[in-house]
This record gives structure tokens, C-alpha cells and sequence, in this order.
């Protein structure tokens, strides 16, 4: 519990400390020290500065706990592990519904509030059908295409993952309320920010990142020219996501900002196949890439050693892999149960012969 308290207090800091807090953990210093050296720059009375942040944390784990809210820190087997390797990870999860969803293979579906019909229908379309091949739908429990394609997955049966710019038991907008409750059933919706915190405009931007953290690629489905979904194709372009978008009608101006990410190089989407063929997945499902993942010479087993874990940086510079590469073969490979999560993003080999 004391651990955790630290990874709380940590995201109780301001958020330009992210990255520095996410390199000072990388580096194995622990937590409780880079919460006292945060908090001596940040007041002269360090000691009280220090004390105060962890009457927060332990305040906000009180509250999850009322309301049935896991914290998820970042030393957790069960933290999602495509969050670890973005340059600034949330050092805390607060998750409704399922964890385990967290670390299925996921596509971001994103677009305007304002929606055209064409892109609502779209983005649920193409949300449905992923969701029927086995992978899990990100976005933001926004209002537009968001909710659209929330709803598509569902329809599907299958799962999707509200990421929000409030906490977990502040569901905005509030008529989705219900339909945050349906994501629960089968997949999760998530923020990084503690529990009773209301949404705030800065926090919509933040929370991309996130969203384009958790997925294999981003899917654009419309974005005028000044869209929050522009923000969240740059994340993924930095965390080495792929870019995909959705044409629209040149007539109405709604959708430049995507047509804009078509002439950068961004992947034409027509339907749920053009994102497998991108993620290099075939149409009928997932199982040629667990296929691939289970033979006996495999690059990954090959540079893992059983009882010696191994970060991920690590284990691309032995396999030759990266991170877009490496995160799909390495949940593959954990399902099968070959390798398994230690926590803090890094792996151990399963020894089968014990």
C-alpha cells in the first residue's frame, strides 16, 4: 500500500513533472525518493510539501476503494503495458470494469463532437467490425464520433475502452453516464486523474496521449482543421503509432484536418480491412499473429532468459524489434502463456519444464 501511495502522490504533481518522474523511474529510482525530491523543488518546506501529498494519495486510494475503483501503479503485472514505453506514462491507472482488457490488441477510433451522420455511421461501422475480430476499441466517451464508436463495439459483443479527461466517477458528458456503464460490462473505462477530479479543458488534451498509448493505431474518422483528434494523432505519431484516416465530403470544410493527415502520408480508411492489412493482421482474426508468436524459434523467447526479467528497451535491442512490433508479439506471447508481466513494463520467460 505504501508503494502505491508514493505512484499516487506522484500523479498529484504537476503535469510537466510526467516525463521527468517517468525517466527517474526508468532509471530504478523508487518512487518514495523521486516524491521527496519533487517535493523539495517544489516548496522550501519540503517535509510538509511531502506529507501533504501523501494525505492526497492516501484520500484519493480511500475514495477508489469506496466507490470499487482499481489503482492500477505503474509497478503493477497488471499496468497495461503499451503505456510504458510512451514517453510520459500516467505513473497511476484509475480503472472501471475489466483490467485485463487494458493489455488486449486495440485500435483508437477518434473524431469530431460534432459529427456529420456519414462520420457517426463510420465510426460505429468500423468499430463493430474490429470489435467482432477480437480487438478492443479506444477512445474518449466524448460526445460525436467517440460515443459512436463506443456503441459499435459494443453492438458487436465485443470490447471497448473509455479513456477520460475527469475521474472515473465523473462521467462527462453526463448523459453518458449509461453508456459507461455499458463499457464496464466488458471492457473498462479509465483515467490517470484520482478519483472525484471534474473534467477541465487542460485535461482533454492530456488524456490523448493515453488513448493513442493504449492502441496499436489511431483511426481518424473526421477532424476539422483546430480538432482535440489532431492532438491525438501527434501523440501517436511520437509514441510510433500508426495514422490512419477517414475521407469525407470536401464540400462542408468538417473534415480537412483529416484530409490534412491523408497528404502527410496517413493510411486511407474504407473499411475495417484497410486497418488490419496496416497493423499487418489478417481479415478472419488475430490468430495468424498468435500463430507467428508460437514458433519454436521465435526472437523474443530467444533473448529472454526464465527468472530474469527484461524492460522493454531491452528486449527491442536484442530482438531488432520496435516498440509498435514488439508490444503485439509480446501479448501474444504472454495469452500463450510463454512469457509473463513482472510489472514496471518488463518480462520474464516462463521456464515450462518446472
Amino acid at each position: 500500500m505504501s508503494e502505491l501511495l508514493d505512484f499516487v502522490a506522484l500523479s498529484l504533481l504537476p503535469t510537466w513533472r510526467r516525463r521527468h518522474a517517468a525517466e527517474a523511474l526508468r532509471a530504478g529510482e523508487r518512487p518514495s525518493a523521486v516524491v521527496a525530491r519533487f517535493a523539495a523543488a517544489r516548496s522550501p518546506d519540503a517535509g510538509a510539501c511531502e506529507g501533504t501529498l501523501r494525505a492526497d494519495a492516501a484520500r484519493a486510494v480511500a475514495r477508489a476503494q469506496a466507490a470499487g475503483i482499481a489503482a492500477i501503479a505503474w509497478n503493477d503485472a497488471a499496468y497495461p503495458a503499451p503505456l510504458t514505453t510512451i514517453p510520459d506514462p500516467p505513473t497511476v491507472i484509475w480503472t472501471r470494469g475489466h483490467i485485463a482488457t487494458l493489455n488486449m490488441h486495440a485500435v483508437a477510433i477518434v473524431g469530431s463532437r460534432a459529427a456529420s451522420p456519414y462520420a457517426l455511421s463510420v465510426a460505429e461501422q468500423l468499430a463493430r467490425d474490429l470489435a467482432a475480430r477480437g480487438l478492443a476499441i479506444v477512445s474518449g466517451l466524448a460526445r460525436g464520433v467517440d460515443s459512436a464508436a463506443h456503441r459499435g463495439a459494443i453492438a458487436a459483443g465485443g470490447v471497448t475502452i473509455g479513456v477520460l479527461g475527469s475521474g472515473v466517477d465523473r462521467i462527462y458528458p453526463a448523459e453518458h453516464a449509461a453508456l459507461a456503464r455499458q463499457i464496464d460490462e466488458t471492457g473498462a473505462v479509465i483515467s490517470e486523474l484520482v478519483p472525484g477530479t471534474p473534467p477541465a479543458p487542460f485535461f482533454f488534451p492530456l488524456r490523448n496521449r493515453i488513448i493513442s498509448g493504449l492502441s496499436r493505431a489511431v483511426v481518424v474518422v473526421e477532424a476539422n482543421e483546430k480538432s482535440g483528434s489532431l492532438i491525438t494523432a501527434r501523440c501517436a505519431l511520437e509514441q510510433g503509432r500508426d495514422v490512419l484516416a477517414v475521407p469525407g465530403n470536401i464540400l462542408t470544410g468538417r473534415n480537412r484536418g483529416a484530409h490534412a493527415l491523408l497528404r502527410d502520408g496517413a493510411r486511407i480508411v474504407e473499411s475495417a480491412d484497410d486497418i488490419l492489412e496496416e497493423l499487418g493482421m489478417h481479415a478472419s482474426g488475430l490468430g495468424s499473429a498468435r500463430a507467428d508468436s508460437a514458433s519454436r524459434e521465435d526472437p523474443i523467447l530467444a533473448c529472454l532468459t526464465p527468472g530474469e526479467p527484461s524492460d522493454l528497451d531491452a528486449i527491442a535491442e536484442r530482438s531488432g524489434l520496435g516498440a509498435t512490433k514488439l508490444l503485439p508479439r509480446l501479448l501474444d506471447l504472454e495469452l500463450q502463456g510463454a512469457i509473463a508481466r513482472v510489472g514496471g513494463g518488463r518480462f520474464v520467460r516462463v521456464d515450462r519444464t518446472c
